[in-house]
């Protein structure tokens, strides 16, 4: 239902004499909210709604929440939010900015921006990028580092009241039965209870915080060049007070769901490289999950409010629906290792392979050069000096992946180790790994002609490999033999690689 002030205010702002702008106003409909364009500003104003998690009934309530919006929408995105604007009613009956009569309404005040630059529109053109996704990855975990802690409710706790939300908001709408309901609902609290004591830890441990809450790729956008988060949940803090690998799973669950799982993955593995958080990766499934379901009821009662595109949510509706079934479903770990001496294009097939390996969004990547820059102290793009590849590093280095592959498979998530293995012992540890947790193991060394990889090594700019022509003549001289992974003609394609190594491993595709 749309209230008379409502329908006033929704009028005034669609006037474009109102904003002094000769340009016709744009309108942007949520289910909570609509959003006008305008010349270059865009008003949001909140819809007279009442819903088991939000209430924006009465106008000092959205008031209030607007105020609350820019509050905390200013700290990632700064140069959109320009304050609040008060609709108020004139002593002529009209409507006005901020003036001295009667609260009719509010709105939030924003700097517009092109709509293609949204990473929703931008995933439609294929425009989305690995170091676009990467800088993405970057900024949340920044974010994340500064978002409130929040103790006293529990990781479990936190996570089943969002079940009971989601329950409830199922019950507005009739795109789904009852029993449906019913069955998917319990499904979910079983898995969260196998989770529970993981979940409650990560809380002890400062992982609940204050976040964003609705993080999906409609929400980020690039402006000047940089991905900025915006339009957090202000208005329900139960919502947006959660894990921060849930605040993060509502984008992988967006990014899978759109057919990009390679995108998904790399968030996945970026975010965890420089959060340094692998006890909450075996997670991700459920968090993700629980993300799909939020995504099905809200489009249900997208849809239940009827229009010419009430068949179409409906259906989106069901196919978030059939994607949370699926991530639930058990999918058993394993340890894929690639090695290969430089050049063989190993870093650029783990990658691409991680998000056919295990269950979404996929394995977590084990990459050598990354934990050598990360026992340094330095970013990945760092060069290091000859010394940090002395062999008492490299040890350390192989160390701390079998460390790292061993605590992943121990708590029932899939790895992909990432390095030269140009060392027995170093193959034998990655093994011995898989074998003393009962994981299936599979190991693939990668080789082409020694033309092919001086090529390689030689035009290779920027990266994590500090890798040289001089270094690679050196594993040359070596000649690294008696391998017994399985051997691949790194001279293809990474795709075929790929494909190779998913038919040996019986992996075509996903769990």
């Amino acid at each position: 239902m749309i209230t008379d002030n409502q329908v006033a205010a929704v009028d005034f702002l669609m006037d474009a004499t109102s904003h002094g702008d000769p340009r016709p106003v744009e309108m942007i409909e949520t289910h909570i909210s609509r959003v006008f364009l305008a010349g270059d500003r865009a008003f949001k104003m909140k819809r007279a709604v009442q819903l088991p998690y939000v209430d924006f009934s009465s106008a000092d309530r959205r008031l209030a929440v607007c105020q609350l919006e820019v509050e905390r929408n200013s700290k990632t995105a700064p140069e959109l939010y320009l304050g609040v604007r008060r609709l108020t009613r004139r002593p002529d009956g009209r409507l006005e900015f901020d003036g001295r009569g009667d609260l009719i309404d509010a709105v939030v005040e924003m700097r517009r921006f092109d709509q293609s630059a949204l990473l929703d529109k931008m995933a439609v053109a294929d425009e989305l990028t690995p170091q676009l996704m990467t800088d993405v990855a970057h900024t949340i975990i920044r974010f994340h580092r500064d978002a409130p802690v929040a103790h006293g409710c529990g990781g479990a706790a936190n996570l089943q009241r969002v079940l009971d939300i989601n329950l409830a908001g199922f019950g507005t709408s009739h795109v789904f039965s009852r029993s449906e309901v019913e069955e998917f609902d319990g499904l979910f609290r079983t898995a969260l209870q196998r989770q529970g004591g993981l979940l409650d830890s990560r809380e002890r441990h400062g992982k609940v915080r204050r976040c964003h809450g609705d993080l999906h790729l409609r929400n980020i956008c690039l402006f000047q060049g940089k991905p900025r988060l915006f339009d957090c949940i202000e208005f329900n803090d139960d919502i947006s007070t959660v894990d921060v690998l849930y605040d993060l799973a509502f984008l992988l669950m967006d990014l899978w769901h759109r057919g990009l799982p390679e995108f998904s993955n790399l968030v996945a593995n970026r975010y965890l490289d420089e959060a340094d958080d692998e006890d909450g990766f075996v997670l991700l499934p459920l968090l993700m999950a629980i993300r799909a379901a939020v995504r099905a009821h809200v489009t249900a009662t997208q849809a239940e409010e009827g229009g010419p595109q009430k068949t179409r949510l409906a259906a989106d509706a069901r196919s978030y629906f059939k994607l949370a079934r699926q991530l639930l479903a058990a999918c058993p770990p394993r340890l894929v290792a690639i090695g290969g001496l430089s050049g063989s294009g190993k870093t650029t097939v783990a990658e691409a392979l991680a998000a056919h390996i295990g269950a979404p969004p996929g394995a977590r990547v084990v990459e050598s050069d990354r934990i050598r820059k990360i026992l340094h102290g330095v970013a990945p793009e760092t060069r290091l000096p000859e010394r940090a590849y002395a062999p008492e590093v490299s040890e350390r280095v192989y160390a701390e992946m079998a460390w790292r592959a061993g605590l992943i498979l121990s708590q029932g998530a899939s790895v992909v180790a990432d390095a030269v293995f140009e060392r027995p012992k170093d193959r034998n540890r990655m093994e011995l790994c898989a074998t003393e947790r009962g994981v299936p193991f599979a190991g693939f060394w990668l080789e082409a002609d020694a033309n092919l990889l001086w090529s390689r090594v030689s035009e290779r700019s920027g990266g994590v490999s500090d890798a040289t022509v001089d270094v690679l003549s050196r594993q040359l001289r070596r000649s690294v033999a008696d391998v017994g992974w399985q051997r691949l003609n790194a001279a293809q394609t990474p795709a075929g690689v790929v494909s190779d190594i998913l038919v040996a491993t019986d992996r075509v595709v996903s769990c």
